[in-house]
Order: structure tokens, then sequence, then C-alpha cells
């Protein structure tokens, strides 16, 4: 009896306790994995106007080139549209952080799986901290244009793998992986924007940020119409709504517009314990408005400055954030077991094929503005 007192005296932890702690360590756990995983995607999109900026040669002799070191506060004196536009539109950067990544979802859940994880973890923070690297010493557009491809390489089979991995845990986890992703975006966007806006070249700017990839050692279809209109927007039409005699520069202008936008999708993808949407074409279709919206605005000018387009981005990444969370929370809940895993690395191909084709349909919306 003494002993059974003594027993009864030291109780161990309660069984639900140690539940709800296994839950947030992988709750955490796949959030910071969300973070690091999109965070050189969402860097690339926020430096396109940098990458594709034209800076005139030292000797007046030599040809024009691109390069990350152009003048990131002014706006692009060499053409005479007044749009103020890049020869290149940003979509380019675009296609090269969404076409790598398509290939991926759309070939890897065959095989990928034959591959163990950690091998595919090491890959994505080599892809990742080649894509800083490259971009950061560039000396031209396309030595760039491969950095970013390497960063899409990253992301993708990031992702794939990553969404795979939630099949073993609880549900829960897909909220931290949402969240995470956001996190990624705001992460990204908000340092690139603000270190910039300090004073750093983007070539240091990027040269810190290569501290988020290594990092990654640390942790070991309704979407398709939804990420074609959000992308549409943001490397088809950020570039071209600018406000000449708002305060802050073109390129500052565009890094914002960024940087809301992934502020709106941190806070969607965190929603997922407050509230599920499961309409999600109701989602699409507000997308679509807001695509609708902006290209008018572009084409007659009728938006009075850059704080209303500053409020339409947030709510277009609050839509684009909801869409994301709530597609593969929906897949978890109503995929069999034996399907589920599948279902997660197939269904992310939706996204990416619309990012892909809004890259694509930017390029001629660009040429016909920038001809005005």
């Amino acid at each position: 009896m003494e002993e059974s007192s003594s027993v009864r005296a030291h109780p161990g932890p309660h069984p639900e306790d140690n539940g709800r702690s296994t839950q947030w360590r992988n709750w955490t756990g796949f959030w910071f994995l969300g973070l690091c995983n999109n965070f050189a995607y969402v860097v690339m999109l926020s430096a396109a106007h940098d990458i594709l900026k034209k800076q005139e040669s030292e000797n007046a002799t030599a040809s024009v080139s691109f390069t990350l070191n152009a003048d990131v506060h002014g706006g692009n004196k060499t053409n005479s549209s007044r749009y103020d536009c890049n020869p290149v539109s940003t979509a380019a950067v675009l296609l090269a952080d969404i076409l790598p990544t398509l290939v991926i979802k759309l070939s890897a859940p065959f095989v990928v799986h034959k591959v163990p994880y950690g091998i595919r973890v090491l890959f994505c923070v080599a892809m990742a901290a080649l894509s800083f690297l490259l971009v950061s010493f560039s000396s031209s557009v396309w030595m760039s244009i491969l950095g970013v491809i390497f960063a899409s390489i990253s992301s993708g089979l990031g992702e794939l793998s990553f969404l795979s991995l939630t099949v073993y845990f609880s549900r829960d986890v897909l909220g931290g992986w949402g969240s995470g992703t956001g996190g990624a975006g705001v992460a990204g966007a908000l340092l690139y924007s603000g270190l910039t806006q300090m004073g750093l070249s983007p070539r240091v700017t990027l040269l810190i940020m290569l501290l988020v990839p290594l990092g990654l050692l640390r942790f070991v279809l309704p979407l398709c119409l939804v990420y074609y209109a959000e992308y549409f927007i943001n490397q088809g039409l950020m570039e071209l709504l600018y406000f000449p005699s708002f305060f802050l520069s073109h390129a500052e202008q565009y890094r914002w517009y960024q940087t809301l936008y992934q502020v709106g999708v941190l806070v969607s993808r965190s929603s997922l314990c407050c509230m599920k949407i499961r309409k999600l074409w109701a989602l699409a279709l507000l997308q679509v408005l807001n695509a609708v919206i902006l290209l008018l605005a572009v084409r007659f000018q009728f938006l009075p400055s850059a704080w209303v387009v500053f409020i339409i981005i947030l709510y277009e990444g609050l839509l684009g954030g909801a869409a994301y969370v709530n597609t593969f929370y929906f897949i978890s809940v109503e995929t069999e077991d034996r399907h589920r895993e599948f279902a997660m690395a197939a269904a992310s191909v939706g996204d990416s094929l619309g990012i892909a084709l809004s890259g694509l349909c930017a390029f001629p919306v660009h040429s016909y503005f920038c001809s005005l």
C-alpha cells in the first residue's frame, strides 16, 4: 500500500498533455518547413523588377547590360512609355520561378517516393542556396534567370515532398504548413523591401537571405484558376500600376505591392484553425474579379492613388492564401488513406499550372501597354 501511495503521489504527465505537446511540436515543425521552403521563391518574385532593371554602362561605347546592381530608387529613364516599362516583363522571372516547379509536380509524384526524404531536403537546400548566389553575383539577366530557376526547383520539390509527408501526421500540421508558406511570403517580401529601402543593394540583400535556405538544414483544381488570376495581377499588372506623383519610386511601389500581397497570404493561410471555406470556386471568381478591375485600372488609370492599389492587393493575398490552405485541408479530409499521399502531391500541380499560364499571358499584356 505504501508503494502504491508513493506512485500516486508522483503521477506522470497526463496523456492528453503529451498529445497536445506533440501536436504543437509537429505544427511548429511544419510551419518552419513551409517558411524555409517558399522563401527563395518569394524573394525572387519580389526582386523581379530589380533583376530586369536596365543599367547604363559607364563606358559610353559599351552595350547596355542587365544586372542586379541597377539603380533601385529611380524609374526607367530609357523608355518613352507612360508606364515606365522595363524592356522585358517581370513575367519572365515569374515563368523562370514556376515552370521548373510545374515540371517537377507533373512528373515527380510517380517516382519521387523512391528517393529518401533526407536526400530530397538536402537537394532543396543546395538549390535554394545556389539560387541566391547566382542572382547575387550575376553579370547578366540570363545568369539571374538561371538562379531563379534553381529557386523554383527547390520550392517545387520541397512542396511536393513536405505535403506528401503530412499524411503521416495529424491533419493539424496542414495548418502549420499553410501558415508557414504564408509567413515565407511576408518574411521574404518584407525583408527584401525593407533592406533595400534602407539603402542596401539587391546583391547584399540576397546574400543576407542565404541564411534562410541554410536554416532549412535544421528541419528534416480551383487552385489553378485562383493562381492564374492572382499571379497575372502580381507579375503582369503590378509593375504597370505606377503612380509617378506618389512619394515612393516605381521600384519601391512594386516592392510594397508584393509585400502587402504576402501579408494577406500569411493571414489567410493561418486561418484554418478559425474558419474553413468549402466553396473554393467562390474564391476563384472573386480573384478573377480582382484581375479584371486592375486590368481596367491599368488601361484607363482611374485609380486615384497607390493607396487604393495597396488595399486591393492585400485583399488579393487574402483570397489566394485561403484558396491554398482550404484546398489541401479538404483533400486531407475527403481522400481515402491509401490515396492521400498521391493526391496531396498531384493537387499541388494546380497552383503551378495557373501561375505558369499567368506568366505566359503577362507577356503580351506587358507589350501592349508599354507600346501605348
